[in-house]
Formats: C-alpha cells, structure tokens, sequence
C-alpha cells in the first residue's frame, strides 16, 4: 500500500510559484485548509481530487497519445509539472510506460531531442564554459544529490553520436532511478558534457541546441573531464556518478581512470553485464548443465560485449574454472572476425579473450576470409548465443538452426538496442529452434505463442541493476562501487528467476515486482559492499531497515 514520503526539508512557496514547482506542487488535490494557507483559491478548480483521481486522468490523456515519440512527449511534460504525479502513473501502468520513457522510445526522443525540447532539466555542461563547471554545478535544482547520471552523447543505444541530444539518456535512467529504485527525483541529476558533434544531420540542423563544433578528443577532451570530475568531486562528494553511452574507445579509460578516485560505475560496462549474467544464471538453471560447462559466443566486442564476457567469466571461475579455462570459452566477434592473439586492432580488454591462431587454423573462412559468427557456429558447440552488435537480422536461420542442432536448449540473447537493431526476434528464434530456446532481449517483445504455450520474453533490460545499485548506495553509504558488488547484483537477480519455478517462465522478473526486486538486490549489494570493507559495518535487520527508508514513494506528503 502506498504511503506518504516525508517532507521536504524546502520551504513552501505560495501562489503560482508552489503550482509551478513540480517537486511540490498537488495540483487539484490541495486540500481547502492548504488552498487558503498557500493562497491557491481561484487558482484551481474547486473540486479537491485524489492522487488517484488525478492519475486516472493523466491516464486517460496519455492513451489518447498515439505514436510512442508522443507519449514521450506527454510523459515528460507531464514530470515537468508534477513529479509525485508522473511517477505515480508509471507505477501504476509500468509495462505500459517503460518502454515509452525508456527503450525503445527514448532512442527517438534523443534523435529529435533539439525539436522536442521544451523545458529545462539537468545539466548542460559545455566545452566553452569548461572554466565556469563549479558554477554550473551550482546551477542544479537539488541542492543535496544521491545520483548523476552523465553521457557525452557519443554512442547514444545502436543510434550512435547524438550531441547534446544524448541527455535524453539521463533523464530516462534517473527516472528509472526514482520509480524503481525509489531514489528522491530531486535528489537525481542529468548531465551532459557537451564535447560538440560528427553527427552531420545534427549539426546541419538549425534547429540543434548543441555546441556546433566536431567532437573533441585526445588530451582536450580528457582534460575537460577531469575538470568536471574534480568540480563534483569539490560540489558534489560522495554522489554516484553513472557513466553512460560513452563511445566504446573512451568507455573503459574513463571507468578505469575514475573508478578508484569517485563513486563511480559504469552501467553500459558493469550494469549490462550484471543484468546478462542474472538472466543467464536463470537459464542454465533450466538447462541443467552448470555455467562452467557452457560455450559463449558473443557477437560484438564493443564495452558492452567486453563486459559481458567479463562478468561471465568471473562467474565461471567462482564455478570452478581457472582463468586461462574461462577465458578459452568464449568466441568474441567483431567486425574483423574472431579476436585472435594475432590480430593488431585490438583493445587491451578485447586482448584478454583473444584466442590463439591455433585454436582458428581449421576453422573455415568466410568470403572475406575471416573467421565469422558463421564459421565460429559451424566449427564449435556454444550454448550460449549474445548479440551486442547491434546488426540487425545478425542471428540468421540457418545459423540458429545449427546452434540448435548441437545443443538441447540454446540460450540466445539478441540484446542489441533499439528494437530495429536487435540481431533477431524472439518469435523467428523459437520457431528456428522448435520452441526450445531460452531468450533475453534488450528490447521489450511480445510473449510468443506456439499454439501450445505462451512464452513470456525478458527483456535483459539494466533498470533490473543500477536502481538496486543506486539504492543500496544511498541505504548503506558505500564509498566505492566494486565489480563484485555488480556480481552479487547478478546473483541476487538470478535468486528471483520465475523460470526457477516455471520452466516456461520468463528468465527476468515481472516488471510489476521491480520495487521488491530492487530491496532484495540492494541487499546483496550492500552486504558485498560491507564485506569488502567499502561500507560501515551494520547487522542486517538494520541494512533492511534503511534500505526500505531509502525507497521513495510517490505519494503526496
């Protein structure tokens, strides 16, 4: 049952500026006595009206919105007026709304986000203001912040380079932020670092809001960084930052430089791969046959299909593996083929799952002559099949069909956002398997009926992660963020597998239970956090306690 927050420490205003305030405001549910006190007679219509009443409504206008780009629009018009309100509706409609304010929507909502835009929020932190960050940050609504998210607009889902237009991604996830974690929204701050753009489309647009200027990089783009950093650092200590769709060559400098100096993690590295490994441990705990016992072929060797194969083969090594075993275990593929210890082009992370010439002298060679995704099916035995290529249609038939030919129950992950990218559909893939695969994707997809069942498909979505990660860091005031907090993220997630139960059952929670999921992962979290000595020590009746306190709720105070 819903309860009311506690207040707010602000003050109220009165009149027009507290209706205004989104944080505040009740809009027609200000009470006669609050009406009079904050000098609202006249203001609003007579009728006082419920939380509810007021959510039926935004409801009903929400559904009159008819392209999704559109309901977007609706649903962060309607944040900008009434934060308890929006939150409210999506929690009552969440598997409506998520994939409206998240993926697969917000991929659009960034692509027009300079036609679109229509009021402030977050922060715009912009190369030519690089002397002027501690005054920007100044600038915020929130005085007191538990979470920034933070993008640089560089790779922005499987659309690419989107300048200031990527802040769309911070306001998606701090929403998620808030309505599953449970983080206050005015404790929450988006921000982009506006480096400029080499999207050509947006800098001919004259519409664009961003710095018109190429893209930084090298050591002036590193340096404007580490100014940002060092202003949080002095503004903002202690805040999470989460890194979030930064291109792939400037991903892993960033989260090695920063991890050990801020609060910091970053969510296309460390939060994709969490929430794959909990989706996978799901199903091979339907299939039977241990993880140290499977396969992976990862089609993608961008941050996110690095990571991936990372936290997989942690995973494996806790079940029994060595390192060098693990790691022979997985077949990693990108656009110049298999990664081999003979390839030059390699990153040092994509180097330490570069498998030896050896291992690929009796492969045969695609046309190109490269050991592909196709070669790789033909020539070994994955049960573990993951798209992060974003290549549409990249799972074809008679690929699938071989995997399938090998391996009773193949788990297949096209997780490639948005939906137009994914490298396969779940109904194309139970039917090329005889309805035995076991599925995750990165976009939302309908449940696939065979006649004889229905089969409910997860959608290996982060906001099953980095909510329970923000909350746990708010509940236990952990002052790093490590890889086996994410690990034992991965592993609570997998605790809550429906497919344990029902083998025909989703491999993810329902969407509906997220706020539950979420305390039950900020738990574990937490825990590993206190054992790794990153976190004040506390008994766990206690851990509960103030993991429950933590978790907002909208309600009106």
């Amino acid at each position: 049952m819903l309860t009311a927050s506690p207040p707010s420490p602000s003050v109220y205003r009165h009149g027009h500026a507290l209706l205004d305030n989104p944080f505040r405001t009740k809009g027609t549910a200000f009470t006669q006595e609050e009406r009079t006190r904050f000098g609202l007679h006249g203001l609003l219509p007579p009728q006082i009206e419920t939380l509810e009443q007021q959510t039926d409504r935004a409801y009903e206008a929400f559904q009159t919105r008819v392209s999704p780009l559109d309901k977007h629009i609706y649903l962060r018009a309607l944040q900008d007026t009434n934060e308890v309100l929006y939150y409210r509706l999506l929690l009552d409609h969440v598997e409506e709304t998520m994939p409206i304010v998240y993926t697969p929507t917000v991929a659009a909502a960034c692509e027009q986000f300079s036609h679109i835009y229509r009021r402030p929020r977050g922060l715009f932190v912009s190369y030519p203001l690089r002397d002027r960050i501690p005054e920007i940050l100044a600038n915020r609504y929130g005085k007191q912040i538990d979470v920034i998210v933070v993008t640089d607009g560089g790779r922005i889902l499987g659309i690419g380079d989107q300048g200031v237009g990527g802040l769309g991604i911070p306001i998606g996830k701090l929403s998620l932020y808030t309505l599953i974690g449970g983080i206050r929204p005015e404790r929450t701050l988006p921000i982009v670092l506006d480096v400029g753009t080499n999207n050509a489309d947006r800098l001919r647009d004259p519409l664009y809001l961003g710095w018109r200027h190429e893209r930084l990089s090298g050591t002036e783009y590193f340096d404007f960084v580490d100014q940002f950093i060092s202003a949080v650092k002095s503004e903002l200590p202690g805040t999470c930052i989460q890194w979030e769709d930064f291109p792939n060559s400037i991903a892993y400098t960033l989260l090695n430089k920063y991890r050990d100096e801020v609060l910091s993690f970053n969510d296309d590295i460390q939060g994709t791969a969490a929430v794959t490994l909990g989706a996978i441990l799901g199903a091979i705990a339907v299939t039977g046959r241990p993880l140290r016992d499977q396969t992976v072929v990862v089609l993608g060797a961008g941050s996110a299909g690095i990571g991936v194969s990372d936290y997989l083969c942690r995973a494996m090594m806790k079940d029994g593996l060595s390192e060098q075993e693990a790691r022979s275990r997985f077949w990693i593929i990108n656009r110049g083929g298999v990664l081999h210890t003979g390839r030059t082009d390699l990153s040092v992370e994509q180097r330490q799952f570069a498998q030896s010439p050896e291992r690929l002298s009796n492969m045969p060679r695609s046309a190109a002559g490269i050991v592909g995704l196709a070669e790789v099916v033909k020539s070994t035995s994955p049960t573990i099949l993951i798209g992060l290529s974003t290549l549409p249609n990249a799972f074809t038939e008679p690929l699938i069909r071989e995997m399938a030919r090998k391996t009773p129950r193949p788990i297949i992950l096209p997780l490639s956002n948005p939906t137009s990218k994914a490298e396969a559909t779940p109904a194309d893939l139970m039917k090329w398997t005889e309805g035995r695969a076991l599925i995750a994707t990165g976009s939302p997809f309908a449940p696939v009926s065979d006649g004889a069942r229905t089969v409910p498909i997860a959608q290996c979505n982060n906001v099953y992660i980095f909510p329970a990660v923000g909350l746990a860091l708010a509940a236990c005031k952990a002052k790093r963020v490590s890889d086996a907090m994410l690990l034992a993220a991965a592993t609570a997630l997998a605790e809550k597998s429906p497919a344990l139960k029902d083998r025909n059952a989703s491999l993810l929670p329902n969407l509906r239970d997220l706020r539950a999921v979420a305390r039950h992962i900020a738990a574990a979290v937490a825990v590993q956090a206190q054992a790794e000595g990153l976190a004040p020590p506390m008994d766990r009746e206690e851990l509960a306690r103030r993991i429950a306190a933590a978790q907002w709720v909208p309600a009106y105070a």
